[in-house]
């Protein structure tokens, strides 16, 4: 595993520190996603993460984050906020350099993406 220098150049790195980058960069994603949790939709009273409006989190070598989300509704007038919330949530996060969000509306979302703790919050748990 190979990781770059203050240059951008690739180094190579033993096992051991590309377990240690490995388990940084695992910590970074849960901080990430504890973030997440807290931004709520503004017409539901839940997170966006628990929601499932979270298709792709991905974090770099160099601790840039990329986000691929979606919201409930392609119309919600609420879209440049929640996206905005999103990006300050995660680049809040001690250790993340930089965010970039895409909102996608493919593939729609549906209520089969929201955890088991968010369809007992709304009541949807049936």
């Amino acid at each position: 595993m190979g990781f770059k220098d203050i240059f951008g150049r690739k180094r190579s790195v033993s096992g051991e520190e590309a377990e240690k980058e490995k388990e940084r960069l695992m910590a970074l994603e849960r901080d990430i996603i504890m973030a997440l949790r807290q931004v709520y939709d503004p017409e539901i009273p839940v997170n966006i993460y628990d929601l499932g409006l979270v298709y792709e989190l991905k974090v770099d070598e160099d601790h840039n984050v990329y986000i691929k989300m979606t919201l409930t509704a392609p119309n919600c007038p609420m879209a440049d906020y929640v996206v905005d919330a999103v990006r300050a949530a995660v680049e809040d996060v001690p250790g993340v350099v930089s965010a970039k969000i895409d909102l996608v509306f493919e593939p729609v979302w549906d209520k089969s993406r929201m955890s088991e703790e968010a369809l007992v919050e709304l009541g949807l748990d049936d």
